[in-house]
């Protein structure tokens, strides 16, 4: 049976959201305040700060779509708090990756309702002319926050298995 969770891991949970969305928010301002749409820091190279507005989701995908995207962020953050919840040895891990995930989710959410569209910033030019799809440190953390939880989850699920295996019970 689950236990809720501690003072100490709600703490951690709340203080990786926290930290992920002042980082997020205070870097999208400093871009906002500082470089005009489209303009890039330095004007060449291989990383750069490009300011432009997403109206979709990450990499630009579904443009002009902020209310239905605004709905689906939302859904993640139930559904991530609802698996937080469910989860019989929640581990710090588990903890810290979903508090990416929740402030990178939360991060978007704001400049979506604020502004309509996200600040994205994080410009890397491949080979070329092309360029990966320009990102901000909220998509970084949900994408990191989602593989290292999926990660946690997997390594859990193998060692209850094994605790079971050996205990000779199954839940």
């Amino acid at each position: 049976m689950r236990k809720k969770l501690n003072k100490i891991q709600f703490g951690l949970l709340l203080t990786s959201a926290a930290l992920l969305i002042l980082l997020d928010q205070c870097s999208k301002a400093w871009i906002r305040d500082n470089l005009v749409m489209g303009e890039s820091w330095p004007e060449t190279g291989i990383l750069r700060v490009t300011r432009v507005a997403n109206t979709g989701a990450a990499f630009g995908l579904f443009p002009n779509q902020s209310v239905i995207l605004a709905c689906l962020s939302i859904t993640v953050i139930i559904v991530m708090l609802i698996i937080i919840e469910r989860i019989v040895n929640i581990t710090n891990l588990h903890l810290a990756s979903a508090g990416l995930v929740l402030g990178g989710a939360f991060g978007n959410l704001i400049d979506r309702f604020h502004l309509g569209y996200i600040t994205d910033f994080i410009d890397f030019k491949l080979w070329g002319d092309y360029h990966w799809p320009i990102f901000n440190f909220a998509d970084s953390a949900i994408v990191i926050g989602t593989a290292i939880f999926a990660i946690a989850l997997y390594r859990s699920n193998i060692r209850d298995k094994a605790s079971e295996k050996s205990t000779g019970f199954s839940s």
